[in-house]
Formats: structure tokens, sequence, C-alpha cells
């Protein structure tokens, strides 16, 4: 369906580069990698490298990653797999108020089998702040998850010191990067991160394919069991041609990364300065500067989402309410709540993202919708 697209953030179209990268593995090369012939050993050879090229690029070594289904079952791995790892019932988890449903929905499963769950806090901007963390720790804590990037509005957490706390304190710490990777440098050193959860199709590669890093030292209980494949973390025959395509993807985004970003903050100032026409109606959600420049929340004051979003549906312009895996979900954003909003406009926010293809052109037509439907 074509349409100006500013709904990047829920998902990307497959590049052609990646497409042409998977083909061999759909037919040419279709062996199983866990097959003991030659055939097989060219998938073999195919998700090896694949692991080396992606583990490197956020500075794991390739016998420290798993590939996934998604990044939804790499966020579901690390907090199983490492509750059941500790092997206590009256274990504990601190996450943050605003994290993907991923992380809230497997949190509240958990809980429901013992395991106490502290949500922190976050300011008006949406950033957790790291003290809170340290004084949130317990001698029953056994995983520290925060996310990187929000995917509703784009704050940047403070991991790398979060990292610290967790490191001086002996706890594993996992990030859901699932939108960072590709628009930020992401070193696992740096950060300081045990556990690393990523998906393909955020940064132009296809879907149904996720990646988790797990640092040499870390304890965890595999999420599925048959085979024995992925080092035991991740029974299944693997999606090679998927993995090939999550590699070549993130190649591909990291080598055009400082390009893309460069662009997308000077779409970011074009939209936000058109809308602040607006002048009281209009708020940016989010924190001003540490920010990914692709995700932009804004609250229309007065214009529920619902009636702007059909609106510019109908001129071909895709928006999103927030994240696209909370679609089901009638209430108010979460994510919106946490940060102080009422749930009025919570309901008057919408998420606008961009990507590869947008413009300038695309900016003033977006604006020009939103401008008559508001009148």
């Amino acid at each position: 369906m074509r349409g100006i697209n500013f709904d990047y953030a829920a998902t990307t179209p497959t590049r052609q580069e990646v497409i042409e990268a998977m083909l061999p593995y759909m037919y040419e090369y279709s062996g199983n990698p866990s097959s003991r012939h030659s055939f097989g050993d060219l998938s073999k050879k195919a998700m090896l490298n694949a692991h080396v090229k992606v583990a490197g690029n956020v500075g794991a070594a390739g016998d420290e990653i798993i590939f996934t289904g998604s990044g939804t079952e790499a966020i579901n791995t690390v907090l199983k797999g490492v509750v059941e790892a500790a092997g206590k019932k009256d274990c504990h988890i601190i996450t943050s108020a605003i994290e993907h449903h991923a992380v809230i929905e497997t949190c509240k499963y958990l809980a429901k089998r013992g395991c106490r769950i502290t949500y922190l806090p976050v300011d008006n901007r949406g950033m957790v702040d790291p003290d809170e963390v340290k004084k949130a720790i317990t001698d029953k804590t056994v995983l520290i998850s925060i996310m990187h990037v929000n995917n509703e509005i784009g704050t940047i957490q403070p991991i790398a010191e979060i990292g610290r706390i967790a490191n001086t304190y002996s706890i594993p710490f996992h990030s859901d990067s699932v939108q960072a990777v590709g628009h930020l440098e992401v070193d696992v050193n740096d950060l300081g991160i045990n556990f690393l959860s990523m998906s393909a199709h955020k940064l132009y590669g296809p879907k149904g394919v996720g990646a988790l890093v797990i640092r040499k030292g870390s304890t965890i209980m595999p999420l599925l069991h048959g085979g024995g494949q992925e080092r035991g973390l991740r029974s299944g025959t693997p999606n090679v041609p998927g993995v090939v395509g999550f590699s070549k993807a993130l190649e591909l985004a990291l080598l055009e990364m400082a390009e893309e970003n460069k662009k997308n903050w000077s779409l970011r100032k074009k939209l936000i300065e058109g809308l602040e026409e607006f002048a009281s109606e209009v708020h940016i959600n989010g924190h001003p500067t540490e920010t990914v420049p692709h995700i932009i929340n804004v609250c229309f004051k007065g214009t529920s989402n619902e009636e702007l979003m059909r609106a510019l549906d109908q001129e071909g312009i895709f928006v999103s309410k927030g994240a696209a895996c909370g679609s089901a979900y009638e209430e108010p954003s979460h994510v919106l709540t946490a940060m102080g909003l009422t749930p009025e406009e919570a309901h008057n926010s919408i998420r606008l993202s961009l990507g590869r293809w947008s413009t300038e052109d695309d900016i003033d037509l977006l604006l020009d919708v939103i401008s008559r439907a508001k009148k």
C-alpha cells in the first residue's frame, strides 16, 4: 500500500540489499545447519558468520549471541531464564514503569509465580534516575532490566551509569535495545550490559528475527528445549535466511547511521518548528536532547489521537498512538501516564517516527493535514 510512512518505529521495510543477501539461503543454500553433510555446512557457515558479525557490531563475541524469533522472545528468554536459573521463589527484578510490553507482561507473569518486581518511576521527560536503581537493590535482586531507548517517546536512558551500578553490586543487567541498535553506538562493554535484546525489523531487516547477547559468565536457563541449537539456549531449526538478513541489515545501518541521524535531526527540527505554530495546543513528550532523532511524541490538546489518526490516514499518512505491540490495549499509554500526563493528554498524543525514506515534502504534507484537521 502506497502512502507516507511516519511509523518507522513500529517496523521498517526490508531493504533490497538485505533481500538479495537472504535469497540464496531460501533455495540454493537451503540446507539445515544442524545436518552433518556439506549441504548443511553451507548454512552452518552462514550462521556462524552472522553470529560473529552481529555480535561484533555491539561489542560482543560470536559465541555470546543467540538468534531468536523476535525481540520479544529475546526479552522473555532473559527474564524467565535468569529467574529460573536463580532458583529462588522470592527473587527480585528491578525494571522501569515505561518498559515495552514484552518486559512489562513478562514481569507480571513472573510476579504471579512469586517474583517481586520493582517498577522504577521516571521524571516528566521519561528518564530513569540511576540513584533510584541503586536504592531499589536488595539481597534478593537477580536482574536489572532497563530499556536503552523508549519506543514511544525516544528518550535515551543513562544505561552506562546504570550498568556501573549493576556491576558494582554484581547483579546481571539486561537492556532492551530494540530501538537503540542501528540508531546509536551500542557497545556492551562500555555500557556494562550482560544481556542485550535486539530485533531485525527495526533496522530494515526481516520480520521474525531477533537476537540476544548473553555475556560469558552469565547464568541463564533456556526458554525453549529441543535439539540444542544455539549452544543449547534456543532449540529449533534456525531461520537462516532471516539471520543472514539481520546481519546484512545491521551492517548497512551502522555504515549509514551518522548520515541518517543527521538527516533525521534536520527533519525533526523542521517538524517541531512547524508544530510549534500551534502554540499552546501542542506539547512534545519526552526528553528534548537525550533522545533519538527519529521518534517524536506529540500531544495535541483538545484533539484525540484516534480523530487525528483517521484524518491523516484518509490522506495516506500513517502514524501511531504509540507502540504497535500495545495497540490491543485500550488504556492510555503507560509510558505517558508514568511521565505525569493525564489520561486525556495521553489519549491526545501520537507518535511520529522518521526513517530512511522520509523527506521534507513529507513533513510539509503532514503539517498541512494536521493544520486542516484541527480547524
